[in-house]
């Protein structure tokens, strides 16, 4: 429950004490939030006085142990011993200037039934309270135990290789450039590249992908993954503070650091509702006794009516409600960054990609051969790859990577030069190879009139000795899953967009393979956040994924920003949600658990309200005791966190 309804809570626990717990091990910080977080000895001491105070009520009130004459004396230490706490935190409330807070209720309504000499039923109340209080805190703790053992996978030790030697060292010791051992079994513990060795990786709970990877020498390797089949060595590229397992446990445990728009209502509502309420009281205890005598009779009508509108159930569960939508995302390895990240996802109009890196693979792959008269494909691709061999540019790398999945046996140039945005002469001998455009081949008289222009991709045009050969068509490849996720947006009645620094041409065609609505080509990175703005005068709300360091400006810009996994730093950091598994199947499936967190946040909110409602008005009718206030408030309570929940099991 939380004990202060303006308090902001830092840690999305729900607790509201206004301290910063960071989830770990943290001291006894004597709040009594309640949170389910272990605090030393306070957390003791408090199960001590519910149990002592319990047992003192039970042999008074159930079993009449106590003699008549020392009854009343065993009702207040029980009554200490079980609302000591809350009427302390009342009073240290009110000297803040927190006067409406749950903690006031209780002891306004105790105290008053004291007042009425209803002994049994304000120790009654006050010992069914924190029952239910406990309960409740059980259920939170126990659930947020469940999120974050599923999130964190931060490492406690590493094997930190030492000339000859395996030693175990802190995990926060690690260094940048430190060789360390991952045995079979273990998981990756920090970020880094593989320089010995060859495995596969179950990189499953950290981009929800099933299918293992293969790793060798010289490939990335990222923390969390689960090393399954050879021993690896890997030197270490980002400390632990930085590695992904850092910033997936960061993601969920700062979940309800900042408000979304549902819980800023609950907030607003809490300092209307409960000033409200306590008005209603006093006239339900004044009005009517002056009319009718029965003080008693109102005034213990009026304390149950205050009893049964404490507001637990509503200010927990919308918090708890993202916190478990943030814990269900990360199942799939989507990470949100927080409960307005969520809040705005779900009303966003319009989805806006880049291409590169997050409909395609970014990767260039030799998509056709095209060979001229008189010549193989083979030998047209041998022949250009052999010259390709002296260049490190991406295309020539995708061409000698053909090349040799075929088995081709190549032949390095004597010599070589390049000619910046043309392509490539190479030379054996007296023989002049020439791999490029059109301006390359032109340039150096070679017979064009065989050449016809792709429809799609990057062209590499190959003649010798001013003979044309035919011509390579390189072409960046589709996510297997980009057409499928497009559809879905469409299905979640979504328009789709894609903004590129491709030519019109080749970002035409891609648009046209996945179905995007809209295809906006040719742009700079400053022009692509005026065109996002013009998407967004003209559909509404809208959110961008992207993958590289120029998308960063457009990702902060968006409504709401995504970043593929895959890319760079910047563009993580600047994005409100991130998918671990580059896959863009990720993006409807982040809406749709968006919106059902959303669903389930009202849901609480509305049903804890109208619960509340017929119990107020049965109060105020006198058909609703103090206790029958307290079993209602705590059984409203745990219905709604066993809602809030329930996402944490669904299937997206």
């Amino acid at each position: 429950m939380k004990k202060n309804l303006e308090n902001e809570h830092s840690c999305g626990c729900g607790c509201g004490c206004g301290h910063e717990h960071h989830h770990e091990k943290t001291a006894s910080c004597g709040c009594g939030c309640g949170c389910g977080h272990e605090h030393g000895e306070h957390s003791k001491w408090e199960a001590s006085t519910l149990v002592l105070g319990g047992v003192v009520f039970v042999v008074t009130e159930g079993f009449r142990i106590v003699p008549e004459a020392h009854h009343i004396y065993a009702l207040i230490i029980a009554y200490l011993l079980l609302g000591g706490k809350i009427v302390l935190t009342a009073l240290k409330n009110l000297a803040k200037g927190h006067v409406f807070d749950e903690n006031f209720l209780m002891t306004v309504a105790t105290l008053g039934a004291f007042a009425i000499q209803a002994w049994e039923e304000a120790v009654g109340v006050m010992f069914f309270y924190r029952v239910g209080e406990y309960f409740e805190h059980r259920a939170v703790e126990k659930t947020r135990g469940q999120i974050m053992a599923a999130v964190d996978m931060r490492p406690e030790v590493v094997n930190i290789i030492v000339g000859n030697e395996v030693k175990v060292i802190p995990a926060a010791d690690a260094k940048v450039g430190d060789e360390l051992l991952v045995r079979v079994g273990d998981r990756i513990p920090l970020d880094g590249v593989v320089v010995e060795g060859e495995s596969l990786l179950d990189t499953s709970p950290v981009t929800g992908e099933p299918v293992p990877v293969k790793r060798v020498r010289g490939d990335e390797v990222v923390s969390g993954c689960v090393n399954t089949s050879g021993m690896l060595k890997m030197r270490v590229q980002k400390v632990l503070e930085e590695s992904m397992v850092t910033k997936i446990l960061d993601s969920v445990e700062n979940a309800a650091a900042s408000k979304p728009a549902i819980d800023k209502f609950i907030t607003r509502f809490a300092r209307i509702y409960t000033p409200f309420v306590v008005a209603v009281a006093i006239l339900t205890a004044v009005v009517p006794s002056l009319v009718t005598g029965e003080w008693e009779k109102w005034i213990y009508t009026a304390l149950t009516f205050l009893v049964i509108s404490c507001p637990c159930a509503l200010v927990l569960s919308v918090p708890l409600a993202f916190f478990s939508g943030i814990g269900a995302g990360s199942k799939y390895g989507i990470l949100f960054k927080g409960g307005v990240a969520m809040d705005a996802l779900k009303n966003i109009k319009a989805v806006v990609m880049d291409k590169t890196g997050t409909v395609t693979k970014g990767n260039f792959v030799v998509q056709k051969v095209r060979a001229g008269k008189g010549v193989t494909e083979q030998a047209l691709l041998q022949i250009c790859a052999g010259a390709e061999l002296a260049s490190t540019h991406p295309i020539a790398v995708s061409v000698v990577e053909a090349a040799k999945e075929r088995g081709l046996k190549l032949i390095r140039p004597d010599k070589f030069e390049e000619l910046a945005g043309e392509g490539l002469v190479a030379y054996y001998g007296e023989d002049i190879v020439l791999c490029g455009n059109v301006k390359l081949l032109e340039r150096y008289g070679a017979n064009i009139t065989d050449y016809h222009e792709a429809e799609s991709g990057s062209e590499v045009l190959v003649a010798k000795n001013s003979k044309y050969l035919g011509q390579l068509v390189i072409n960046d490849t589709l996510k297997e899953d980009a057409k499928l996720a497009v559809t879905e947006l469409k299905k979640q009645g979504l328009v789709t967009a894609m903004l590129t620094g491709d030519s019109q041409r080749e970002a035409e065609a891609i648009g046209k393979a996945v179905g995007i609505d809209e295809v906006r080509a040719k742009l700079l990175p400053q022009d692509k956040l005026q065109e996002l703005n013009s998407l967004r005068d003209k559909y509404g709300s809208v959110m961008f994924v992207g993958d590289g360091i120029n998308d960063a400006p457009v990702l902060a810009g968006a409504n709401i920003g995504a970043a593929m996994g895959s890319g760079a730093d910047a563009a993580i950091e600047a994005a409100d949600v991130v998918f671990m598994n580059s896959e863009v199947q990720s993006i409807p499936k982040a809406i749709d658990i968006a919106k059902e967190t959303g669903r389930i946040a009202w849901q609480n909110v509305i049903f804890a309200l109208a619960v509340k409602a017929v119990i107020m008005v049965a109060g105020l009718l006198g058909y609703a005791s103090m206790w029958a206030a307290v079993f209602a408030d705590t059984g409203v309570a745990m219905l709604c966190v066993l809602n809030s929940v329930r996402i944490l099991y669904k299937k997206f």
